[in-house]
């Protein structure tokens, strides 16, 4: 079932690490990123792109686009650029678009960004004020709209992503981290220090929960970060911060039966927030890429380039 999964996981919190692994955890491909020196306690946010490239972020400023053999294509500093110079401004969620600018959540200076591969900025718009402002991760809907999560206080906020204007929101609260929209129309929400996973309907009715504890199981929760909806309707779910006996990432079906786990503690640690992971043929794509790289050996038990 998981025999072309691949895993692109981005830990901090002293880690300090980008990789590629398979669906067991075994290292394909890794990158060492800055961390506390920068004054850069977390990754928050990490994209494998459709030319195979990987766009994440080492500083709380600062973006980055690097090819699988490491060189950096491109970056694009937000402390610095299109009017924030001496501002507070903190970035925990971007996205490459179909037209090849990068979109930009700006936490602190309370914007969303569009820039082009020049930097310029092309479109923006406000966040909704107060603490919605001071953002987390923020994924787009197929509907045209933009679901961003703040912790304070503790919502998640769907803007139109043409006016800027908000469309929903969800108070949850609590230190709110991630949500998707989900192809049955219902949102998807990782609560954040709230320890649980809840689905809620556009009319914000709870249909579907896991909370502390994944019932059935030892596997504890802590603090949820991303998600996904697999083709089969499955969750994948981060559970960040929960201690080497519980895994980082885990599938689980709307039985709450968990089908997969990743648990890589010696690779990742207690601080794998952000992770992508990617099946079918982007997978199938990735890996051609990664065997035609010097030094990849598929036959090694441990490939740590």
């Amino acid at each position: 079932m998981q025999a072309d999964r691949l895993v692109l996981v981005s830990a901090s919190y002293g880690k300090n690490i980008l990789a590629l692994t398979n669906a067991e955890g075994d290292v394909l491909w890794s990158h060492r990123t800055a961390g506390p020196q920068r004054g850069h306690a977390g990754h928050h946010d990490v994209h494998l792109l459709a030319n195979g490239n990987i766009l994440y972020h080492d500083t709380w400023t600062t973006l980055k686009e690097i090819n699988l053999a490491k060189k950096e294509v491109w970056s694009y500093d937000c402390g610095n650029s299109n009017g924030n110079a001496g501002k507070p401004v903190g970035v925990h969620a971007f996205g490459r678009l179909l037209n090849g600018n990068t979109r930009i959540v700006e936490s602190k200076a309370g914007r969303v960004i569009e820039v082009n591969r020049d930097g310029m900025l092309i479109r923006s718009f406000p966040l909704k004020p107060g603490g919605t402002q001071s953002s987390r991760w923020a994924r787009e809907t197929n509907q045209g709209t933009y679901l961003v999560c703040s912790e304070q206080p503790g919502v998640v906020t769907e803007y139109d992503l043409k006016t800027g204007k908000v469309v929903w929101e969800y108070l949850i609260k609590t230190r709110v981290y991630g949500a998707i929209r989900l192809r049955n129309g219902n949102t998807l929400i990782a609560s954040g220090s709230g320890r649980s996973v809840v689905e809620v309907t556009p009319d914000k009715k709870v249909v579907w929960e896991i909370k502390d504890k994944v019932p059935g199981t030892e596997v504890n929760l802590k603090w949820m970060t991303c998600l996904q909806e697999t083709d089969n309707g499955n969750f994948i779910v981060g559970n960040c911060h929960a201690g080497p006996d519980n895994p980082q990432i885990f599938e689980i079906t709307r039985e709450k039966e968990i089908v997969w786990e990743f648990n890589k503690w010696d690779l990742v640690g207690n601080g794998l927030a952000c992770w992508q992971v990617i099946e079918g043929e982007q997978s199938e794509r990735l890996l051609k890429r990664l065997k035609g790289l010097p030094g990849i050996d598929f036959n090694s038990s441990s490939v740590f380039p």
